[in-house]
């Protein structure tokens, strides 16, 4: 099995100092990865800046030139309250596109059974016409349609289990039934969005499944959701490509957000990627999001790539302290009948 890991040195030059997606989230996971003598077996790959046309494949011509007047500033600026563009922030942004295009290349080339991309920024808040929640680029959403164009790929599916809702990837595909988008995320939750009658419109009806998961779901919870809802999706939908955007702000140590995941909560859910991207001929390709606890962020992408490598995950941190998971039932049968999946 090989695995591609893809990252570039330059990702910590988009920083700001105190605010909570800032460099040191990159170092976190070089870190756990390089001390790892076993992830060794890792196909190191450096990324490459997108180009100006494979990030428009998804994002506007003057949201484009918006950013990259950025890069001619002498200070920081602010594109909303939550996120922000120094001067090298332009340049970053792209190598973060490009990032998971070169891992998506790296799959579909058959040089990699499977690929990581450590990248920074995040990108599933961004829109078309902007960036939002700290996120400047859409990076799975750039990766999946440049694989559709580049690899002549017909169906892509983009698994989110960020805490947050991926409303920037929901908007990008939600007419269009050759991309499915799953995103389980806590409701209610930044950025407001991602009700579970969000479903897609026109010919996308029905290829956007959000589960918007009440505050304290757990391991149980998202194991169960996975089992339901996305699992069955999956499987109907028999993608040639499967993007995560793998954010660790569902575990039970962040500080931005409520839910109750553990490291091995999230390795169960790669475990069931995994399987099924083998069970479906599928390449698998993981995108970093969020997760802002540095140790939970380090140690959740040395178990992806440990499991991507066939290795066994571990746990360091434990598990949520005792408490009592919600029951998904009605979610859950609202979803199965919403969606046709029983």
């Amino acid at each position: 099995m090989t695995t591609a890991y893809v990252t570039h040195p330059r990702y910590v030059e988009h920083h700001l100092p105190e605010h909570p997606e800032h460099a040191g989230r990159i170092r976190a996971v070089w870190k756990r990865l390089d001390e790892d003598s076993q992830l060794a077996a890792l196909q190191r790959v450096e990324a490459r800046p997108a180009t100006r046309e494979q990030v428009l494949l998804v994002h506007d011509a003057d949201y484009f030139a918006l950013l990259e007047r950025t890069s001619h500033m002498p200070i920081t600026a602010r594109l909303d309250p939550d996120t922000y563009a120094n001067p090298v922030t332009f340049e970053i942004a792209l190598l973060a596109a490009g990032g998971v295009i070169k891992a998506v290349d790296s799959v579909l080339s058959g040089t990699a059974d499977n690929a990581l991309a450590a990248i920074r920024p995040p990108g599933h808040h961004a829109i078309a016409g902007r960036g939002m929640g700290f996120c400047l680029f859409n990076n799975a959403a750039v990766a999946a349609r440049y694989a559709q164009q580049a690899h002549g790929i017909e169906r892509v599916a983009i698994v989110d289990y960020d805490v947050h809702h991926g409303n920037g990837t929901n908007d990008i595909f939600y007419d269009d039934p050759s991309v499915l988008f799953i995103s389980l995320h806590q409701y209610p939750l930044y950025p407001m969005q991602g009700l579970a009658d969000e479903t897609g419109a026109g010919a996308g009806k029905g290829a956007t499944i959000n589960l918007p998961l009440p505050a304290g779901s757990g391991d149980a919870a998202y194991a169960r959701a996975f089992s339901e809802v996305v699992e069955p999706a999956l499987a109907r939908f028999q993608p040639e490509l499967l993007i995560v955007s793998a954010g660790h702000d569902a575990h039970w140590m962040d500080p931005l957000a409520g839910m109750n995941l553990s490291l091995t909560g999230f390795a169960d859910l790669n475990a069931r990627l995994n399987r099924m991207a083998v069970e479906l001929g599928s390449r698998i390709v993981y995108v970093m999001e969020g997760g802002y606890n540095l140790d939970v962020l380090g140690y959740g992408w040395r178990n992806i790539a440990r499991q991507l490598l066939g290795l066994a995950p571990d746990d360091p941190l434990g598990p949520a302290p005792a408490s009592h998971e919600p029951d998904l039932s009605a979610l859950l049968n609202r979803l199965s009948d919403l969606h046709h999946l029983r």
